[in-house]
């Protein structure tokens, strides 16, 4: 789904795009209500990131090159950076909307640069601007692959990760061999969501709504339903799966470091 029409301005020919800011658009705004907004599903999600970056510092050090797979507004390069400010971040997704608000955020920021890449496209690892990474870190994002893709992306990621690197994938993976608690665990969350977008929590149709209103963002959401539609039509395996799949791949170590009774983390080591 790559090309040169849904890439946004400034994108090279090889496919990176280095980081420069829209005019009239306030990205701070916009990275607190993308925050919010996802902080509505996932009440736990700055504890994952917590993780997710202990396990980085525990196997690559304080200084590592990273990829932030699927990156969208730069959640996980945002809070790499601040924790890591010798850190290197790529970024990557297909999303002109989030790329742009990513874009803005970081603009001048020399130890980022944003790439926009079609995960389903087997060639997208040409495009980024380095050989092999010492962390590839991804949230919230992969459940839009179906397992065969994703499967065949965990192979192309075990080539990208440098050997003694480390992958990190945090979703949603519910225990299908656990249905009663998850029914009760779906119940309790839909009750507090309910609970707090009844107290104007924002939700995400309508974070959509405002970025299509927004002058500045409303050309690049415009084109991003016309990749992505409206939901996610992936799969959501448990994390033994991810597991066993990553060690198929290449990895020679692969395991669940953080869950909650939804979601899961699990880790890769090359």
């Amino acid at each position: 789904m790559t090309d040169a029409e849904t890439a946004p301005a400034g994108t090279t020919d090889a496919g990176a795009v280095q980081t420069g800011a829209t005019p009239g658009a306030d990205w701070a705004a916009w990275q607190i209500s993308w925050d919010q907004q996802q902080e509505w599903y996932l009440p736990d999600r700055e504890e994952r990131f917590r993780v997710m970056l202990d396990m980085v510092e525990a196997v690559t050090g304080s200084e590592p090159r990273v990829l932030d797979l699927a990156c969208g507004t730069g959640s996980i390069t945002d809070r790499l950076l601040k924790r890591f400010p010798k850190a290197q971040s790529t970024g990557v997704d297909l999303d002109p909307a989030l790329l742009t608000i990513a874009e803005g955020t970081f603009a001048g920021d020399d130890r980022v640069t944003f790439v926009t890449a079609d995960l389903k496209d087997p060639d997208w690892p040409a495009l980024l601007p380095h050989d092999s990474y010492d962390a590839v870190l991804t949230a919230t994002a992969l459940h839009w692959l179906h397992s065969e893709p994703l499967a065949a992306l965990y192979g192309q990621i075990a080539g990208i990760v440098r050997d003694g690197g480390v992958f990190l994938n945090a979703d949603h993976m519910p225990d299908p061999a656990t249905p009663r608690i998850n029914a009760a665990d779906r119940e309790q969350r839909h009750r507090r969501m309910d609970e707090a977008k009844a107290e104007g929590a924002v939700d995400w149709a309508s974070w959509w709504q405002l970025a299509a209103a927004d002058p500045v963002l409303a050309g690049p959401t415009a084109r991003r339903f016309e990749i992505y539609g409206e939901h996610a039509d992936g799969d959501t395996p448990p994390a033994e799966w991810h597991a066993r799949t990553l060690r198929e791949a290449g990895f020679t170590e692969a395991r669940t470091v953080w869950q909650s009774p939804s979601d899961a983390m699990v880790l890769g080591l090359k």
